[in-house]
């Protein structure tokens, strides 16, 4: 897994600062220019600091794998989350933009897989769909076979699956229950 490096938070105070002193000045006064100038300055800091990490963990991710499989998720319905900001600071789609593009110029497979794949919700290990669970569940125990699992690391599978098989597997807990214990029907 690949830590936020949250290059906004780390600027913010210096940026509330910059603002707070360009608010005082007088409209159309040469410090006001300034004071606008350097608000400016700390954006671009962290624009370009978000760009630099993210073709570097791009460039890494595709150097050392023959084949990248991302989730297409749905940035702009998370950003309406009261994750907004962190959502918002880790740069995902120019990360995932970034690593289509390297794995094109570099010869790699990349694939995303479709935002409605219940990759959290099915079991890695049976295959059972385990049904929705809230955010904060961060591990579950999947019903069928027992097995527990952490959330992200159970995606994961579930997404690395997809990616080389082009579907997760799934069965419905009905068709799990029926089967018999010897394998015959």
């Amino acid at each position: 897994m690949i830590g936020n490096p949250r290059f906004m938070r780390a600027k913010e105070r210096k940026l509330a600062r910059a603002q707070r002193a360009l608010s005082r000045k007088q409209k159309g006064s040469a410090n006001r220019a300034k004071a606008r100038k350097r608000v400016a300055a700390v954006h671009r800091k962290v624009r370009e600091s978000r760009l630099d990490h993210a073709h570097k963990t791009a460039l890494r991710l595709v150097r050392d794998n023959q084949a990248v499989y991302a989730e297409d998720l749905c940035v702009s319905g998370l950003a309406r989350t009261r994750l907004a900001k962190s959502v918002h600071d880790a740069g995902w789609s120019q990360l995932v933009r970034l690593i289509e593009e390297k794995a094109v110029q570099y010869g790699r497979t990349f694939a995303r897989i479709g935002r409605f794949e219940p990759t959290s919700q099915v079991c890695s290990a049976c295959g059972v769909k385990d049904g929705p669970k809230p955010l904060h569940v961060r591990q579950w125990t999947c019903a069928a076979c027992g097995t527990i699992h952490d959330r992200d690391v159970n995606a994961a599978k579930n997404i690395l699956a997809a990616g080389a098989g082009g579907q997760v597997k799934r069965l419905s807990r009905e068709r799990k229950t029926r089967a018999c214990p010897g394998g015959s029907r």
